[in-house]
């Protein structure tokens, strides 16, 4: 079956992006719906950013803010079949020098990451729900103040974030996922 995921808007808007095999992609729809709620004030379009798409799958986040915002963009999963498909989506698009794409952990990538990233987005997969927990809390103890984090997560096994660490500005549901758009304080 042809996948449906496209880059929604910008430069790249209506490529088709390929899945790697058994993932389970942001729908078009609830992208469309984040984008929107991003570019309502939280964060700056006219800053050059630096954006990690922490659980890359297809690499359609980080894309989309590619083709959108120009942004550069760090690409980590562990899967290499998501690797090798995250570097086709890039090289359809001809984003390879705006990308770094990086087979590792997430979790364990945080360190190397999490200072030098304006936006984060987290989508650990639903059946592994303790590693986007994992991530969040980890994250918030090294992130630097300021940085914007979208958690992606079922919306029937939900977790809240520590709120010593993270402000929710944004939390909203789109069928079987709910979005947390955070800050750092």
């Amino acid at each position: 079956m042809e996948s449906k995921l496209q880059i929604i808007s910008g430069k790249y808007r209506g490529r088709k992006l390929v899945l790697p095999a058994g993932a389970r992609p942001t729908q078009n729809r609830a992208r469309i719906a984040l984008f929107n709620m991003l570019e309502s004030n939280i964060i700056d379009l006219t800053a050059k950013m630096t954006v990690w798409d922490a659980f890359a799958g297809s690499g359609a986040f980080g894309l989309e803010c590619v083709s959108r915002y120009g942004a550069n963009v760090i690409f980590t999963d562990v899967s290499p079949e998501s690797v090798a498909t995250v570097r086709k989506n890039v090289s359809a698009v001809f984003a390879e020098k705006q990308s770094k794409i990086v087979q590792n952990d997430a979790i364990d990538a945080i360190t190397q990451y999490a200072n030098s990233t304006d936006l984060v987005f987290v989508d650990a997969p639903y059946d592994a729900a303790e590693l986007g927990r994992a991530f969040v809390n980890k994250l918030g103890r090294v992130a630097k103040a300021g940085t914007i984090l979208i958690w992606e997560q079922e919306a029937n096994n939900s977790v809240e974030p520590n709120a010593d660490i993270w402000e929710v500005l944004r939390d909203k549901t789109y069928g079987r996922a709910r979005f947390l758009i955070l800050l750092r304080k």
